[in-house]
């Protein structure tokens, strides 16, 4: 009598571990279980708040009540909580030069020799988006066009970071309304990046965009890198803009560098 006592719960525990081997093989291939052995002082309910799951489910999966009291040695297999899905990844215009971009500036009708430079602003302030800047220019500014700029391009906060937004000055081919002399606003593009450039350089992706922009912008206009600007280096009073942090010599000297 003392001899079965011994053997059965070595059999119990034996009978266990094939259980266990047999579940795990089957769950394991696809990721949905882990095996387990109880330890002191485990309970169903402990052991299932520890891997995030119900002890309905921990129970069910076992073949057991919820009232069943575990045993130190035991084998179980506990179901794998599901990862959530992976976040879809961000929409290719916040960081592309986009083909529906690129048809923008192709749609314009450009007038040969309507332009003769393409200059680089900054915003001056930390975010901002094309609603909110064309409200500011109509109602502060009083701008009868709003937005003083043709593109302006985005650092994340208010619209994507490198998201380039299509202003109605390009658009419907009117002059710009972002230089001190109204000559030069009648041949000169304005590019607006959102940021203060005294501060905070502009962002990688908002670099990539402009010179993307600017590259198109000079084919479509006939234009070469010489008659891209800065507003510091062509406005008539002097000014900062775009900022002392941005890379003006560098810039220039690549869009020079690799075409005309």
């Amino acid at each position: 009598m003392q001899l079965m006592l011994r053997i059965c719960p070595l059999l119990r525990r034996l009978t266990g571990l094939a259980l266990v081997g047999v579940f795990t093989t089957a769950f394991a291939a696809r990721g949905e279980n882990q095996a387990y052995v109880v330890k002191r002082n485990d309970t169903l309910y402990a052991i299932a708040r520890r891997f995030e799951i119900s002890p309905g489910q921990l129970a069910a999966r076992n073949g057991l009540s919820r009232e069943t009291q575990v045993y130190v040695g035991q084998n179980l297999i506990v179901p794998v909580k599901s990862a959530a899905p992976a976040p879809p990844p961000p929409p290719a215009a916040r960081a592309e030069f986009t083909s529906a971009l690129q048809r923008a500036v192709d749609r314009a009708s450009v007038s040969p020799g309507r332009w003769k430079f393409i200059v680089i602003h900054h915003s001056g302030v930390g975010e901002g988006n094309l609603k909110s800047t064309d409200r500011y220019h109509r109602e502060e500014r009083h701008m009868e066009h709003g937005l003083a700029y043709h593109f302006l391009i985005g650092n994340g906060n208010g619209m994507g970071d490198g998201e380039v937004a299509v202003g109605n000055r390009w658009k419907e081919q009117l002059d710009g309304g972002h230089l001190r002399s109204e000559e030069q606003n009648k041949i000169a593009l304005g590019i607006c990046l959102v940021g203060n450039f005294d501060e905070k350089k502009p962002t990688e992706k908002q670099l990539r965009s402009l010179e993307t922009l600017i590259r198109s912008l000079m084919k479509r206009c006939n234009l070469t890198a010489s008659a891209v600007k800065t507003h510091q280096q062509i406005n008539i009073v002097r000014t900062e803009c775009p900022g002392k942090k941005f890379p003006t010599s560098s810039f220039l000297a690549k869009l020079k560098r690799s075409g005309s």
